[in-house]
């Protein structure tokens, strides 16, 4: 789903809204949650309700739209979760501009949007036309641009030396990158998932 690992990375911060977190306790606690939110996530897709997350479009026929919109509503509710954790948390001012990016508040409006219409929809057809699922493709999309334009702005500032005083971060902020945007699990066409072939 759209950024789904993002939404469960950070899940078991709730311990973290001081202001006196400095960045290295931010990234180790990033780093440190990664693997429940991973385990979670497989938890998720493991389950009957939860594998057509992640069904390839040739096998999108043996669910139906409403097999979508139980899977959705249960990425919704851990999401719902995660936004009551990351409002908590006072970012160091280094990546503030970066975790208000990653857990924007509306992240699941997409998500919310196309559990209700697939929740009504008769057949993939109908789903897939739906401007509910446009939206959430294009929304998608956007969230992978989104992801590799501030992997290559990082890039660039760790290029630029403006680390040059702490020569840990730029990695270590790689890794918040990858680990909590999960640039890496975008599908390479955003725009056809849940389409069938």
């Amino acid at each position: 789903m759209r950024s789904v690992l993002a939404l469960f990375l950070i899940l078991a911060t709730s311990a973290c809204g001081s202001s006196e977190i400095s960045l290295t306790e931010y990234v180790d606690r990033l780093n440190a949650i990664n693997a429940q939110g991973i385990q979670q996530y497989e938890a998720i897709i493991a389950s009957p309700q939860g594998r057509i997350l992640v069904a390839q479009p040739d096998q999108l026929s043996d669910y139906t739209p409403q097999d979508l919109q139980i899977a959705l509503e249960l990425v919704i509710e851990i999401a719902d979760e995660v936004k009551e954790v990351a409002d908590a948390i006072d970012p160091p001012e280094q990546v503030a501009e970066i975790h208000h990016l990653i857990f924007d508040p509306d992240f699941t409006t997409y998500e919310e949007a196309l559990a209700a219409r697939a929740g009504t929809a008769a057949d993939w057809a109908e789903l897939s036309d739906s401007p509910e699922m446009i939206a959430f493709r294009g929304a998608y999309a956007e969230d992978k641009q989104q992801c590799t334009d501030l992997q290559a702005q990082l890039d660039a500032t760790a290029e630029r030396g403006e680390f040059a005083d702490t020569p840990w971060i730029p990695q270590e902020m790689k890794e918040i990158v990858n680990a909590v945007l999960g640039c890496g699990y975008f599908p390479e066409n955003p725009e056809d998932v849940f389409r069938l072939p």
